[in-house]
Order: C-alpha cells, then structure tokens, then sequence
C-alpha cells in the first residue's frame, strides 16, 4: 500500500492600445464565446442600488442543479485538498465533489460529511480501484506526492475515469508518457492542474502578448521562492517530490513563461545549490536559477527556493511595453501592472480585473471539456514538455551551467483556450 500523503508530513505550502482597465484586457477573451453567452433560464438579476459612476457588482452566474454536475474524487486529504479544492467546488458552477480517497479513514469521514458525500464513497489507497464500480466518479483529482501522480493516473484510467493531476505531471518524463499512453488507451481525457493558466489576469497577459501590445517580447524575468520548515516533510524526500523548489515552485516560472510567450524553448543552462549541512536539503536542492533561450531571440531568466523568504514575482519585457505581476503564483490577491509611453509619459496602470477562485475554474474547465468532447487547454503534452525542460536543467546544473539543447515537442503542447467564466 503507497504511502499516505497525510501521514508524510506535508506543510500548507503553495502549488505553488494597451490594457485600458478590466472591461478593456477581458473584452477580447469574452466576445465571440458561445458557451458564455448561451442563455441562462434560472440567471436571477436585480436592480443595482449604486449610481452609475460605481463599479456594479453582479450576481454569480446560475451553476447547474447538484444532479447535472460533473461528480469527483479527491485523491489524497494534505492542505491542497482540504484548505483549496473541497472549499472551491462551491464556487464552481459544473462540479461536486462525489468521493474521497485517504490513508486516514477517520479524516476522511470528517470531510466526507462537511461535503454530503456518502460513506461508501470513502476509499483507502488499497481499495482505490473499487472506485471503477462508483457510477458518481467521473473525474478522479490525483493531490498526491509527485512519485505517485504516473501510478494513481494509470489506475484511474483503467478504472474508466478522466484524471486531473496536480502539477508537477510526474518525476520523470518516462512517467508522464505512461500516464499519457495509459489515458489515450482508455479513452479518457487527462488533464494537468496548471491554474495559472485558467486565472483572468494570466489570461489578459496572453491577450495582451498576443494583440502585440508589449511589441517584440524580450525577455521574462521571474522568481518563486519560499521558506521551508519540517525536514521531514515529503517534499524533501527526493523519492516521493523528485526533486526541490524546481519542481515544487520553479515550474510555475518555467510553465508561465512558455504559455505567455507562446513560444518553447531550445536550450537551458541552470545552476543549483544547496547549503552545507541543513537537513531540509541532504536530499534535495534548495534554489535552482535557469535560463531559457527561445527561437525568436526572447529570453527567460528564472530563480526558484526553498530557502528564500516567500516572494513571488514575474516581468515580461517587449520593445514597447512591460507587464508584471506580483505577487504573481499565489492562490489569491494577486496584482496585475503593465507600463507604456503614452503621449510622451511613462503611463503606468493597474487595471480592475476581479479575482476568480483559480481551482475553481480549472476544475470548471475540466467538465466543460467532458461535456463538449474537447481536448483540455492543459493536457498532458503540457506536463510532459515542462519536465522534458526540468529534466534538461538538472542535468545543465549538475554539470554547472553547461547549455543544454532542447528537442521542440512533437506537437502542439496546449489545447483550445478555455471558456469565458459566466458572470
């Protein structure tokens, strides 16, 4: 029987024209979007109680009755799950929760009941493919230790169920094809949790990019650091998270700027180290720094640790413009500045995008994708070609920053943009 997550230690850690305010950089993502403009029979509107000089809240758009939604299982009951995922479904408008899987029955049976979910749909990690006969299940959510993400995948798959799985995909590449092979062969979709990628102002950067509005991109600049605790916490265990801050937090550097861009990278050169004598780090790195070169000239320059107090960052520079955000990888709060010339002055703005729940709208996403038969903005050729590159700076690192030559990937690592939240 695998280990459990919960029994490991594990630390509340992260998962870690311009634009003219909201209605300017969302506009572009919203207009055209069939599914947020279909009619909405049970939308409830009143009339607003501010003048027209204020900012008009809306009521959340209708989500779909308890029995219509797309039914899920949590696998693996740390921080993640319990302080994120279980409290997002209730902002999600087309998912439930449906079942739990843990190596505390206990726990489990506390959560189980905080979110109406039967009993016989608590499983633990060795009657996990019992999951198969759960007629609920249709979408299995893998927040495991990173070594266990290939495993539970493929077990889910030949249960019959669709996967999302936490970032990073696997810890080797090997294991991310497995998981691809074993979904493709089972005919299930496979989905990996980047939420960055579904977050408004994230998505408003790619317009940005996209519309030419920075000009000739030139370079990313990023870092994504925080300070660990407990030794013994299975992130520091090299063969249950393979590897330290890069895979933990350095993927979100890596992965946003290969999705702001829209470009892959052809070589890395990296350079990693780890404090003499610190048990957090006798298995693993404590701060790795890469350097990623793109065809078109454009560069990214990254720092990610585990030994750094919590800072979390990024700045996309082009020709005309910059944008930045920061922090930039956190769960909430995030800030969104960008700065061009306008009529001969420096004019730096931060518009009013409003927060969604990112968990919630990747896990949105992913029933969307079941219900429309479309292939998910962050399948698995995503996860696949971002541990392609950490696979690459570890091995520049080891061998202290010598360049190493990427592959471009065989396709198209991303698919269609994701639907416009309704509102």
């Amino acid at each position: 029987m695998p280990p459990s997550i919960e029994t490991l230690g594990t630390a509340a850690l992260p998962r870690r024209g311009f634009l003219y305010g909201a209605a300017g950089a969302l506009a572009p993502l919203l207009a055209g979007n069939a599914f947020a403009q279909s009619a909405q029979p049970n939308r409830i509107e009143l009339p607003p109680t501010a003048a027209s000089t204020e900012v008009i809240d809306k009521i959340p758009g209708p989500g779909d009755a308890p029995e219509q939604r797309v039914g899920f299982a949590i696998v693996g009951l740390g921080h993640l799950s319990l302080e994120r995922l279980l409290p997002a479904f209730g902002r999600t408008q087309h998912c439930r929760p449906v079942a739990l899987v843990s190596g505390e029955r206990a726990k489990a049976r506390k959560a189980a009941a905080q979110y109406g979910i039967d009993d016989d749909s608590v499983y633990d990690y060795a009657g996990f493919d019992r999951i198969a006969q759960n007629p609920k299940v249709q979408v299995v959510y893998v927040v495991l230790p990173n070594s266990m993400h290939a495993d539970y995948t493929v077990r889910a798959a030949r249960a019959g169920k669709h996967v999302l799985c936490e970032k990073p995909m696997a810890t080797t590449s090997a294991d991310c094809r497995r998981m691809i092979d074993a979904c493709d062969s089972a005919g299930v979709k496979l989905m990996i949790a980047y939420r960055s990628q579904y977050e408004p102002m994230n998505r408003a950067v790619v317009d940005m990019v996209r519309k030419g509005r920075l000009g000739t991109l030139k370079e990313f600049i990023s870092t994504n650091s925080q300070n660990m605790g407990d030794p013994g916490q299975w992130r520091l265990r090299s063969a249950l998270s393979g590897g330290g801050a890069m895979p933990d937090v350095g993927v979100y550097c890596l992965n946003a700027a290969r999705f702001m861009s829209g470009e892959e990278p052809t070589e890395v050169v990296a350079w990693m180290h780890s404090p003499p004598g610190d048990p957090r780090f006798a298995e693993v790195e404590e701060t790795m720094r890469f350097m990623l070169r793109f065809p078109s000239g454009f560069q990214a320059t990254c720092h990610t640790s585990y030994g750094a107090h919590k800072s979390q960052m990024l700045r996309l520079l082009g020709s005309d413009a910059w944008v930045e955000m920061d922090p930039a990888y956190a769960y909430e709060g995030l800030r969104l500045r960008s700065s061009r010339v306008v009529d001969g002055q420096e004019r730096v703005e931060q518009p009013g995008i409003g927060e969604k729940d990112q968990f919630a709208l990747e896990m949105d996403h992913m029933a969307l994708c079941l219900r429309t038969n479309r292939e998910p903005l962050t399948g698995g050729a995503e996860g696949l070609q971002d541990m392609r590159i950490t696979e690459a700076i570890y091995e520049s690192a080891r061998a202290d920053g010598k360049a190493v030559k990427l592959q471009a990937p065989a396709g198209p690592t991303r698919g269609p943009d994701p639907e416009a939240p309704q509102s």
